[in-house]
């Protein structure tokens, strides 16, 4: 058999000398594997190598090419001429326009602040504000006289209702419960009963009831602010109790009757 250059007995890639020297060995992988693959694998990177040598030889030549293919696109521009010519300038005899008329000037009474003293306050009526009663302000002026009073038509037959007051706060005289805060707590802890369900669930906690005492005394608008936690029963029992109080002693500033807004706590406790 003539020997060729790959087929030579001094190659160590010969295929007759790995077939006698791995003759009865494991020929799977390992050195005979590599060794039987190596022409195979010299020839494939030779090829790669000449492909990528004469890519990078042709690449200016494609860039070149690549440029003169592409054609340039121009977007349109609409150029429209501004006209910046400057405002005509301001007549300086013209007169400026006349201020608006000041308003009519109300007859008023300047405000005494009240003083606190140790006497006993007289209750006396309030008094009853006329058409020719200066109305309250800071600063004691004359009126003018021009002041508009709008009088509705009596001949329509309409019904005028009431404008209620919003509550107060706090007052010089705040509403007390008769015979006082000792008087108002045995009667919280006479009439409170304790909801049954709270009473088995060991539920407990403090009840914020708000409530607004009128100028007579009664009791109104009876809300829960914060309810105990878990515990309905207790905020019902709570509102309860607050509406079924006795009139109070009702609020009062500058010597009249007010509505006050009060808030109070009820505390239910497992003894």
């Amino acid at each position: 058999m003539a020997e060729s250059l790959f087929n030579n007995w001094n190659s160590v890639v010969s295929p007759v000398r790995n077939d006698i020297v791995f003759e009865d060995r494991n020929k799977t992988y390992g050195a005979y594997d590599l060794r039987k693959n190596h022409n195979r694998s010299v020839t494939f990177a030779l090829l790669i190598t000449g492909a990528s040598f004469v890519f990078a030889v042709s690449l200016p030549a494609i860039i070149d090419w690549i440029k003169n293919v592409t054609e340039e696109v121009e977007v349109p521009v609409d150029i429209t001429p501004v006209d910046l010519t400057a405002p005509p300038p301001l007549d300086e005899t013209e007169p400026p326009p006349p201020p608006p008329p000041p308003p009519p000037v109300m007859e008023t009474v300047k405000f005494t602040p009240p003083v606190v003293t140790d006497e006993e306050v007289i209750d006396e009526p309030p008094p009853v504000q006329t058409e020719e009663t200066p109305q309250i302000s800071t600063v004691t002026q004359e009126g003018t006289g021009d002041n508009e009073i709008i009088i509705p038509d009596e001949g329509t037959g309409q019904v005028v209702e009431a404008v209620i007051e919003a509550p107060l706060t706090i007052v010089e005289q705040m509403p007390s419960f008769p015979g006082g805060e000792s008087e108002m707590m045995k009667y919280i802890q006479k009439n409170v009963s304790y909801p049954q369900m709270e009473k088995e669930g060991q539920i407990q906690g403090t009840c914020y009831v708000t409530f607004v005492v009128e100028k007579d005394g009664s009791i109104t608008d009876v809300k829960v602010l914060r309810g105990v936690s878990g515990g309905k029963g207790c905020d019902k029992e709570a509102m309860r109790v607050v509406k079924s109080m006795p009139s109070w002693k009702a609020g009062k500033q500058n010597g009249r009757e007010v509505r006050v807004q009060f808030n109070l706590p009820i505390k239910f406790t497992l003894r």
